[in-house]
């Protein structure tokens, strides 16, 4: 399904900073796994511990969001939920996101169902994960002109807590930030693979 196509003009500055955001995110990705080979990319500091590779698999569980955004997003605008902002947001909603950035504060165990694979080449993750971005940056232009605050959809982690529209936007990339932050401890890490080699 394609999101609803973007009015013209400037976008809300709320949702131009979530643009901004998004776009920060795809640079840091690509500096991020810069001339690294599949090994590199696979490599873990300790069994438990996620890879590169499992850190951006991850955040590719992200398409499946996709179809929830576009079918809000289309009703809001056929039922005419629209306002200029500033818009209000649920103050959990808020909690949820400043615990959602990086450095974690609180650990929690990813739900067995965003859980990554073992292992996955380059060429398979980090395009489906830019990608991905691009779509995110989509939904955010369709969204201009919404209720941004008024517009209310169960989070990712639980329907029984409600996250405006603005606050999806908002986790979408915290989270990525988060697990981006991860990524970069694993290719800072000490006893990372100097040499990429074959996988």
């Amino acid at each position: 399904m394609s999101p609803p196509a973007a009015p013209s003009g400037a976008l809300h500055p709320e949702l131009e900073g979530y643009l901004r955001q998004i776009e920060s995110i795809r640079a840091d990705a690509d500096k991020l796994v810069e001339g690294l080979s599949d090994r590199q990319f696979n490599w873990k500091p300790s069994p438990e511990r996620w890879s590169i590779a499992q850190c951006l698999d991850h955040l590719n569980n992200g398409w499946k969001a996709l179809a929830k955004l576009d079918r809000v997003i289309a009703a809001a605008g056929e039922q005419g939920i629209r306002g200029e902002g500033p818009y209000r947001h649920p103050f959990l909603g808020k909690l949820y996101l400043r615990f959602t950035e990086p450095p974690p504060k609180i650990r929690v165990p990813a739900p067995r169902r965003f859980r990554p694979a073992a292992e996955r080449p380059m060429f398979e993750v980090v395009p489906r994960f830019l990608g991905l971005q691009r779509e995110i940056l989509a939904r955010i232009e369709s969204a201009d002109g919404l209720d941004l605050g008024g517009i209310r959809l169960s989070s990712p982690i639980s329907r029984r807590f409600r996250m405006s529209l603005g606050q999806w936007f908002g986790f979408l990339a915290a989270h990525e930030r988060r697990h981006l932050w991860q990524a970069w401890q694993v290719r800072r890490h000490p006893g990372f693979p100097a040499e990429g080699g074959s996988a």
